[in-house]
């Protein structure tokens, strides 16, 4: 494989580099691929003839070579077993004929049919066949016939004898025995020579085939390294460098076209990401300045908070108590125009008054320190219902809970949600009938979801987002009094809790408004139960010394008059 080039331009640069690599990963492994696939073919196909070759020889080595020779030596010792036992029976002339002659007779007969089937494709070895059985017949004609002729116990003829004696028939086939088996013999050796050479080919062959399995596997690996390995490598590390916080760190593209591709893949996301992280520090160092002044404004504020707390309650205080004593003292001694107008110069003094402490509680909340602890809503509903009794009483309202679940947070900022809720399902009702309150629980998706329902007048679905804004008002002050202050209060302390406030469009006969906390870690959950019966609120327990008293007014009040929290629209 080609050596990457470690000195070729960097990613993004438009010059040529004529040295890079044009193939990519899948095109070079394919080619090696096949390149191995087609000399691993040539080397099976040459193992393959070799074995096959190696088998041949060895088979007619040991199937016709061999088993040839021992069969033509037979057919010899057969031959001359037979000739001694006719010398024997010819020559002692009352010794009947032995039993060697039959043994060799039968051999000859075996023999002659092994060699006839070994050597039928050998027509040299079948020619000297040939001539053998020639010689054994003309030395049956001339000396055996004769001989088996000559009855046991009697002299053989002069014939017969001379004969027996002449060594020239059997002289011949000797002869013609020992040259087929000498024959036989040197075929056998070249059949053994041939399994020598055919052996040592294969094992040439398949060293050679070992050593380039062997070459082409470190070629692989080698490719591989060079090819895939010391890119990828060079490529991690210098991710790395840029994973380390070194942006400038540029990524070097090596190795083939896909990996090279990568590289100015990763070299553009790491020029985009200097980019922005440039404009990030940028935008850090706007919004910590933006920080800054945003502290001082907080400040500026706090410090506004305080001013309009004690500067400018104390004038108003003083304007609504001088505006009462006129009322009082001179109420029946100017004209009923003049009396009006002190009558309305003491609402206006009271109602700023109420709006400027509204405004300041509603700016307090999520700010500063919080006391987060477990609050028990249960608790935190006796004593909202018990601070409003005298309100609940006079509506004739019918106020129940279900069994209310544990949550951490505020028990102040909770009381003041509970409280408002409640107060505006009392206030806002029809006027000829009572109204009934339920404030209920349940668990949804790891979070309580607390609904308090009334049956009183409603509210149009359309203005479900209006009626949760400061100072909106959805009636007249003289219809329903009040500053549009308490359902935006309940969405900022809910939503400071990490949970979320919303009127319930399917409800249509009254309200509800529903708002969800989150699962105290420790919280025990309540289970579900049947809804308490409403019962009039002049059956319950009044509400005792220890109880949290109502959210505190700094304005004078009358002495039958009773402080109440922010109103909802």
């Amino acid at each position: 494989m080609e050596e990457p080039d470690e000195t070729g331009p960097r990613s993004g640069s438009s010059t040529h580099d004529p040295r890079r690599w044009t193939w990519d990963t899948r095109r070079w492994l394919l080619v090696g691929v096949s390149a191995t696939l087609a000399v691993l073919a040539l080397l099976a196909l040459l193992g393959t003839w070799v074995f096959a070759r190696s088998t041949s020889v060895n088979g007619h080595l040991v199937d016709r070579s061999s088993p040839a020779l021992i069969a033509a030596v037979r057919l010899e010792t057969a031959y001359a077993d037979q000739d001694a036992a006719i010398r024997d029976h010819v020559l002692t002339g009352d010794a009947p004929l032995s039993g060697g002659y039959s043994a060799g007779r039968e051999t000859e007969r075996e023999q002659v049919a092994v060699l006839h089937e070994l050597l039928r494709d050998d027509t040299g070895a079948t020619a000297h066949l040939r001539v053998v059985l020639e010689r054994a017949r003309a030395w049956e004609d001339r000396v055996v016939r004769p001989a088996l002729s000559v009855t046991p116990g009697t002299t053989p003829p002069a014939q017969v004898r001379a004969a027996v004696a002449d060594p020239s028939p059997y002289s011949e086939l000797r002869a013609a025995t020992r040259a087929q088996v000498d024959r036989l013999q040197h075929q056998r050796d070249i059949a053994r020579a041939d399994l020598q050479d055919v052996r040592d080919l294969r094992t040439w062959v398949f060293s050679a085939i070992a050593l380039v399995i062997v070459a082409g596997v470190i070629m692989v690996f080698a490719g591989l390294r060079r090819g895939v390995t010391l890119p990828v490598s060079r490529l991690v590390a210098d991710a790395d460098a840029v994973t380390r916080g070194d942006f400038e760190h540029a990524i070097t593209p090596t190795g083939p076209a896909d990996l090279r591709a990568l590289a100015d893949a990763m070299e553009a996301m790491r020029r985009r990401l200097a980019d922005e992280l440039a404009f990030s520090d940028d935008a850090r160092y706007r919004l910590d300045e933006q920080a800054t002044e945003l502290r001082r404004s907080n400040a500026d504020l706090e410090q506004f908070a305080y001013v309009a707390s004690h500067d400018l309650q104390e004038p108003l205080r003083k304007v609504a108590s001088f505006c009462r004593l006129l009322e009082k003292r001179y109420q029946g001694q100017l004209d009923e125009r003049a009396d009006r107008y002190i009558a309305f110069a003491v609402d206006g003094a009271v109602r700023m008054q109420a709006l400027i402490n509204d405004l300041l509680a509603f700016s307090r909340v999520g700010r500063g320190p919080v006391d987060e602890t477990a609050v028990d809503l249960n608790a935190v509903y006796e004593t909202v219902v018990g601070d409003l009794a005298i309100a609940i009483r006079e509506a004739d309202a019918e106020v129940a809970h279900d069994p209310l679940p544990t949550v951490r947070g505020d028990r102040t900022q909770l009381s003041v949600v509970l409280q408002n809720l409640i107060t505006n399902a009392v206030k806002f009702r029809e006027p000829d009938r009572p109204v009934h309150v339920a404030v209920s629980a349940e668990q949804v998706d790891g979070m309580w979801r607390i609904s308090v329902t009334d049956d009183g007048i409603g509210i149009d679905p359309a203005q479900a987002d209006r009626i949760f804004v400061i100072f909106q008002r959805l009636h007249t002050r003289d219809a329903y009094p009040g500053n549009g202050m308490g359902l935006a209060m309940c969405k900022k302390i809910v939503e400071f809790h990490g949970g979320t406030i919303a009127l319930d469009p399917e409800h249509t006969t009254g309200t509800r408004i529903t708002f969800t906390l989150p699962v105290a870690p420790t919280a025990v959950e309540t289970p579900p139960v049947a809804p308490a019966s409403i019962a009039p609120l002049t059956q319950r327990q009044t509400p005792t010394q220890e109880q949290t008293p109502a959210k505190e007014r700094t304005w004078p009040e009358k002495p039958t008059e009773k402080p109440t929290p922010p109103k909802a629209s």
